[in-house]
């Protein structure tokens, strides 16, 4: 949502909106509808089962577009949709790429304690966040980042990239790169069973891993005597009045934000 207001703050227009049918979409985190935008910019908005069917295909071709752009979209386009525009397919990536392809973009550059990330312009190819760049905008990442912060701020660093990238594309001065496959890292997707903290742990990894999957991730969780803690923030070492204070391999960690859950 915040690309498109984007645009047409920046003069642009769209010619066509897609978006998932409604009852597929109701339990897709971070769902956003586009029917307001769509009313308010007079954008004809078509619902569709999977962005690689044929009547998405045909609504792409029929709208005989410059450039599609797929952001926040879970789907891989196949090759029919990434030949269905003039100039390309163009996507949108969390990181600095080629470092960093794959899922989890947030959690990762502060599970792994990166001192900066960003968000990544590119040209979709048939790999997976392969394709030439076009821009980047890149995210200085503060000692005490937590998930929640950083999350925020890229989507705000998606409206910079589209006002850096806009004028190129519109212009045709667009010069696509290709990424440097001697700097490209792969990152695993993440599940929720994956916030669990080990006694194994040190106190750096349980900080970041804490940080790291917060709100609006699931959160990481400590299991002890039938109760699982969900553990929302802490602190290194041993804070008074925290409600859970962990003995990890290398000192002691206090969750300070933590809740209950009877896992019998």
């Amino acid at each position: 949502m915040a690309c498109i207001e984007e645009i047409y703050e920046l003069g642009g227009h769209l010619d066509l909106l897609i978006t998932l049918h409604d009852e597929k979409a109701k339990d897709k985190s971070g769902r956003i509808y586009l029917d307001g935008i769509s009313e308010r910019h007079s954008v004809p908005l078509f619902k569709i089962n999977h962005i690689n069917d044929a009547d998405s295909i045909e609504a792409i071709r029929s709208a005989d577009l410059d450039w599609l752009f797929i952001i926040g979209w879970s789907q891989i386009a196949n090759s029919e949709v990434l030949a269905s525009t003039r100039y390309g397919v163009l996507g949108m990536h969390p990181t600095l790429l080629p470092e960093g392809r794959g899922r989890a973009a947030v959690p990762w550059a502060i599970i792994k304690g990166l001192d900066r990330t960003g968000v990544t312009m590119f040209v979709l190819d048939e790999g997976v966040d392969t394709g030439p760049l076009i821009a980047q905008v890149e995210l200085p990442i503060a000692g005490r980042e937590d998930a929640g912060s950083l999350y925020n701020r890229v989507q705000g660093a998606h409206r910079e990239l589209m006002r850096v990238a806009w004028p190129l594309l519109e212009s045709g001065n667009c010069a696509p790169a290709p990424q440097d496959e001697a700097q490209a890292t792969e990152w695993p997707g993440r599940k929720p069973e994956d916030g669990a903290i080990h006694p194994a742990m040190t106190v750096g990894e349980v900080d970041r891993l804490v940080r790291g999957v917060t709100r609006p991730y699931p959160g990481a969780f400590w299991d002890e005597d039938g109760v699982r803690w969900r553990v929302w923030e802490g602190v290194p070492g041993q804070r008074p009045g925290a409600p859970l204070v962990l003995n990890m391999a290398d000192g002691k960690y206090s969750c300070t934000v933590a809740e209950r859950e009877d896992v019998g």
